[in-house]
């Protein structure tokens, strides 16, 4: 990809951005005129404990149960790699776009996806839970860092460009979509953050990141999944595995697409020079691996960029300026990579059983947190618990709580507080 970085202005601060994007919500001095915003926000996620925390926390398989497979961590670094890399070449400010990429699972919960329904469930009486309103709330409340006048805690304090470059649904919860971008409680906090934008619409340097993010996990989710041995890559010359295939992206992804659409994408894909044709572990079946990964997310990135480039030209692009442009063909490709992953780790033997397991528990610590009125509770939640003024309040706390888990501290609290 080319590089169309936007170069820093007085100050600290890109070209292209405003110092209302630079704004905070708690004024803070400038420490230098050496880094800009964006590289400060950079480093403030990068030393967060909830970055930390994303390593021992599922990615699609259970985190810590083999070597090679993804975390949410190494997940999430991909993806912050991956969108500087398509950002910058669109002349977005990288440090900009990789904290989108940093931050943009920050709020998920233990157990991935499926711990995130459970907790929605549980919560559907306060407002439901998403991961990615979590996401605000942990990088303007519950992290640790800059507190405001009457002591209250604003999180990382990061610029309203970052906050906003972080949030994928631009909207609270709504009956026609599961998908929101804050809690009732934190509608200051986004409002604050979306002054000036589009209704409804993200900025590019978030749409960068979401492309990231679909393509990193629509090849990586696929090449753990084979590593793991539970693909197997002969398969895909099958016809009945191809149907199942386009029939889960399909449902999953794309349901206005045709099969048939679909079907070419996957079929274009499998004749891909550097598609592996075997996959037995040795030193030489790795390097081949590795090769189709990486190649695969050039091919998805670089469509992207010059369809964008096409559509509004190669001088830089920054915020509303512009929408990623993404050609119907990679998406299709990227579908049918994500049902890969669906069909033969989401769904394989003895998942469903493992899936209400991991339920249960999260349903068993929320539980017992509530009955025993939060007196378990870390010491950094235990004033804003002790401080709420109704019991929606008070319930919100022990979701944050448990949502701020890993999948191994999840359990041993299950085994502490559930007899």
């Amino acid at each position: 990809m080319g590089s169309g970085a936007t170069s820093v202005g007085l100050m600290g601060r890109p070209h292209g951005y405003s110092d209302a994007d630079l704004a905070r919500i708690v004024e803070e001095p400038v420490k230098e005129t050496v880094r800009t915003g964006f590289a400060r926000d950079r480093a403030r996620v990068l030393h967060s404990v909830g970055l930390r925390r994303l390593a021992a926390k599922t990615q699609v398989m259970v985190s810590g149960v083999s070597d090679f497979p993804r975390s949410r961590l190494t997940h999430t670094l991909e993806v912050a790699q991956i969108a500087r890399e398509l950002g910058n070449a669109l002349g977005c400010d990288p440090d900009l776009v990789e904290v989108a990429g940093l931050t943009h699972d920050l709020g998920h919960p233990p157990f991935g996806h499926n711990g995130e329904s459970e907790l929605d469930r549980l919560a559907a009486h306060i407002g439901g839970f998403e991961g990615n309103a979590q996401t605000l709330r942990v990088l303007a409340r519950l992290e640790a860092k800059i507190e405001d006048v009457a002591g209250g805690s604003v999180g990382l304090n990061l610029t309203r460009a970052s906050l906003d470059a972080s949030c994928k649904y631009p909207w609270g919860r709504r009956s026609s979509t599961p998908k929101f971008g804050f809690y009732e409680d934190d509608w200051p906090i986004f409002e604050w953050l979306r002054q000036g934008a589009p209704a409804d619409r993200t900025c590019l340097e978030e749409q960068a990141m979401d492309w990231a993010d679909d393509v990193a996990y629509s090849v990586h989710d696929a090449e753990d999944a084979v590593h793991s041995g539970l693909v197997h890559l002969e398969l895909f010359t099958s016809s009945e595995i191809q149907q199942d295939l386009v029939a889960i992206a399909r449902e999953r992804y794309c349901p206005d697409r045709e099969p048939q659409a679909l079907l070419e994408a996957l079929r274009r894909l499998t004749n891909l020079d550097y598609w592996p044709g075997h996959f037995d572990g040795s030193m030489a079946s790795l390097r081949e691996l590795k090769r189709f990964t990486s190649y695969l997310i050039g091919r998805f990135c670089v469509s992207a960029q010059i369809a964008t480039q096409i559509e509004y030209g190669t001088e830089p692009l920054t915020r509303y300026a512009a929408n990623l442009i993404v050609p119907e063909e990679v998406r299709d490709e990227v579908a049918v990579m994500k049902a890969i992953a669906v069909k033969f780790v989401m769904n394989r033997d003895g998942a469903v059983t493992e899936y209400a397991r991991q339920r249960a528990i999260i349903a068993d610590v929320v539980h017992a947190l509530t009955l025993e009125e939060g007196r378990s509770l870390e010491s950094w939640l235990r004033p804003t618990f002790d401080a709420a003024k109704t019991d929606a309040e008070r319930f919100r706390v022990i979701i944050d709580q448990v949502a701020s888990l890993t999948d191994v501290s999840l359990l041993h609290w299950h085994s502490r507080l559930v007899r």
